[in-house]
């Protein structure tokens, strides 16, 4: 039997980690992130599990990565300026092929900027921050029932395709308490584990970095002391040692992109609303996309053929999905709480030429309901009279 349970968006994130298996937690506090941090100081002992006040934002991104390595989930949370000092440390876990979860609750910026107004200004930064060639996960809800659920989906790639994941949240979503039906599903959810030492046989030949086997990305993990190998941030050999050549070096890089790209599609999550007529789209994701909902259903009422495209994979984005949008529709209309991050990636995809409209707002205000429909209406207007 489920329950209604009422929480906040914050609160949600560090309540699903630890059903989901999270046992360490390393973090700095930092607006609007700290209440996950204190959620997980006080529920982490309860169940085992440990949490540290790190120094600060970079020790706690390579705490979480030692604490994975030696065997256990683990998880921080950060806004922005905290997110930026943990670039160096999030490439070395791509690098490792270490699973951990890193929860971004975006606040604007740059620099300190506005600490308590939401954004979706590092869109972006999650998925270039790094240097190198490189791919993440990265997951974006827009309720507090979807913050639960894919926190634990997040730690379900992390384990799955050996990399760090990123759980995007704003202010605005990370502050917001709602009620929701727990169901048995949340209760009780499907979790990937780590693999056991009695799962091996020849211990010391185990590794933990050759390339996937037949229809899986990656090598599973299994925690060190159980058995032995290297890991390094150089480009390395199967079993961790560095090695240097060309030929690994090839090897190694492809691998780390293959293994997210080549399976974007069992990856990529979404949702849609109404668009199997529409003529136009609005794309729009976290929490902007409960106001592209309002406006799209406001326009329905005009009969303007209008829906809604929601990625909740924001990396790898849905490519294909998004092709296929474009494809059938006659104008797109990005919404979101930058100056056109996500705009800038659907341009990308947009080989059909398509009016691509954009509704950017970097002031601190959500973005309304009201000003999505009024663009709606604007395009509709244009394509009527074209």
């Amino acid at each position: 039997m489920g329950r209604i349970v009422f929480m906040q968006g914050n609160e949600a994130v560090a309540l699903a980690a630890i059903k989901a298996g999270c046992r360490f937690y390393a973090g700095y506090p930092i607006t609007p992130s700290t209440e996950v941090a204190e959620v997980m100081a006080k529920e982490l002992p309860k169940v085992g599990g440990r949490f540290i006040q790190m120094e600060d934002e970079i020790a706690s991104a390579a705490a979480i990565i030692g604490a994975s390595l030696a065997g256990v989930k683990s998880m921080t949370a950060t806004s922005g300026p905290g997110f930026s000092l943990m670039q160096e440390a999030l490439g070395y876990a791509i690098m490792t092929e270490t699973p951990c979860v890193f929860v971004d609750v975006m606040r604007g910026g740059p620099s300190t900027g506005l600490p308590t107004k939401p954004s979706q200004g590092d869109i972006m930064q999650i998925r270039w921050g790094r240097h190198g060639d490189q791919q993440i996960i990265a997951l974006y809800p827009s309720t507090v029932e979807e913050a639960y659920k894919y926190t634990i989906k997040a730690f379900n790639y992390a384990e799955k395709y050996r990399t760090p994941v990123v759980l995007i949240m704003d202010e605005t979503l990370g502050h917001m308490r709602e009620s929701f039906y727990l169901s048995d599903e949340y209760e009780n959810p499907e979790i990937i584990q780590r693999l056991s030492d009695s799962e091996i046989e020849e211990e010391d030949l185990f590794h933990p970095f050759g390339f996937q086997e037949e229809n899986s990305p990656v090598n599973p993990l299994i925690e060190m002391g159980k058995a032995r190998f290297h890991v390094s941030g150089l480009v390395h050999d199967e079993t961790g040692f560095p090695v240097g050549s060309t030929d690994v070096a090839d090897k190694v890089i492809k691998h780390l992109d293959s293994k997210i790209r080549l399976y974007t599609e069992e990856i990529a999550l979404y949702d849609e609303y109404m668009t199997d007529d529409a003529e136009i789209i609005v794309v729009a994701y976290g929490t902007v996309a409960r106001s592209a909902m309002k406006a799209v259903k406001m326009a329905r009422e005009d009969r303007i053929p209008v829906g809604l495209f929601k990625p909740i994979t924001i990396w790898p984005f849905p490519v294909s999905k998004m092709k296929n949008i474009l494809k059938k529709s006659q104008s797109i209309i990005v919404a979101e709480m930058n100056l056109g991050q996500m705009a800038l990636e659907i341009s990308r995809i947009n080989k059909f030429g398509k009016h691509i409209e954009l509704v950017n707002k970097v002031d601190g205000d959500l973005i309304s309901p009201k000003e999505i429909l009024n663009a709606i209406t604007s395009v509709w207007r244009r394509i009527i009279e074209f």
